[in-house]
């Protein structure tokens, strides 16, 4: 926990200087040009989506509060998806009937960003939550089939601040490849583990945004 409170800290104080250095910037840009900019414009920053907060907007939970999207994909026979569970190998072990049939037909993913503060220099505040989740049961040059079986899901969540013109600092904690249902035990031979592509890890990170979204 003391451990988390300090990561937790660093985006805090990030956002209070960022909060405060812009404050200063735009102040000085106001003077220069006899207020002919209201507080309320938009940035002019690469990201051009940062918006200063209106009169109107709550301090908890304002309109703009959540943000995300949600993807379904689909992995045609030949190209499914390996979660580093299973052996490509897996098919030695069983043919057909091997255990460790842990490559996904299916991707159901998707991020959501809670920005819960409307006002104040939390408002550039967020945490954030990047679930995947996969679904198949097949096994390279030996089975195909076009099975939903669950197989698990990776995981990772953070949090971010926003710092200015298109800058982001997050901090990101990624987890174990968790298995759902009953192929959440060991598999035989060809099992991997639980380790999946990426493992588990904590980064730290500055990510810059630019251009406009067209939709």
């Amino acid at each position: 926990m003391k451990r988390l409170a300090r990561l937790l800290v660093v985006p805090v104080l990030l956002s209070v200087a960022a909060a405060q250095i812009g404050s200063s910037l735009k102040s000085h840009g106001s003077d220069s040009q006899n207020g002919s900019r209201s507080s309320s414009s938009q940035s002019t920053s690469s990201e051009a989506s940062w918006r200063e907060a209106d009169a109107s907007d709550r301090m908890f939970f304002p309109r703009d509060t959540f943000w995300g999207w949600a993807e379904l994909d689909l992995a045609p026979p030949h190209n499914e998806v390996d979660p580093n569970l299973c052996a490509g190998n897996a098919g030695q072990y069983g043919g057909v009937n091997a255990p460790c049939s842990l490559f996904a037909r299916y991707i159901l993913s998707g991020i959501l960003e809670v920005r819960p503060f409307g006002r104040g220099p939390l408002r550039r505040f967020m945490v954030y939550g990047a679930p995947t989740f996969l679904f198949g049961k097949t096994i390279p040059k030996t089975l195909y089939t076009w099975s939903p079986d669950a197989i698990g899901i990776e995981h990772s969540w953070g949090v971010g601040v926003y710092i200015d013109k298109g800058f982001e600092f997050r901090v990101t904690q990624h987890f174990l490849f968790d298995r759902l249902g009953a192929r959440d035990k060991n598999l035989g031979i060809a099992d991997l583990g639980n380790n999946g592509p990426w493992g588990r890890y904590v980064t730290l990170g500055v990510r810059k945004t630019f251009g406009t979204r067209r939709w």
